[in-house]
């Protein structure tokens, strides 16, 4: 089985995972994958992550983050652009997710983002993700 979109992938194991109430979700791993989840924890949506060294391919072990509640940190996470439909930003079209309560996830030519870090620096790229 090939997948078309490893990114979806990411968003969908961390979110079926804080739904089921499990302390971690792992995922094969890849560079974008792990600046993704490098943002999610800087930005306070994740514990922490760790890569593991796995053949064939490593595994991105990924803390999940939940409230005294037991509600998980993250409301919503989406996919915005995919591979069939690639959605592009300008510096000045970067979206506030939910008034800035949530961030927005780009790749741009200084690396993958959070918004208000792309916003600073003044560049625009490819939309991945919209996490709340």
């Amino acid at each position: 089985m090939s997948m078309t979109d490893p990114i979806a992938d990411l968003l969908t194991r961390i979110r079926n995972a804080q739904q089921a109430g499990h302390p971690f979700a792992e995922v094969p791993a890849s560079r974008i994958k792990e600046h993704i989840v490098s943002i999610l924890t800087q930005e306070g949506f994740l514990r922490g992550y760790e890569r593991n060294a796995q053949a064939p391919q490593d595994v991105l072990k990924v803390e999940l983050k939940y409230g005294s509640d037991r509600k998980g940190a993250i409301l919503g996470i989406q996919r915005e652009s995919k591979p069939g439909c690639r959605v592009y930003v300008g510096a000045g079209e970067i979206p506030h997710v939910r008034r800035g309560l949530g961030v927005a996830i780009i790749s741009t030519s200084k690396g993958v983002l959070a918004d208000h870090n792309a916003r600073r620096e003044h560049v625009g790229g490819e939309l991945l993700c919209t996490v709340w």
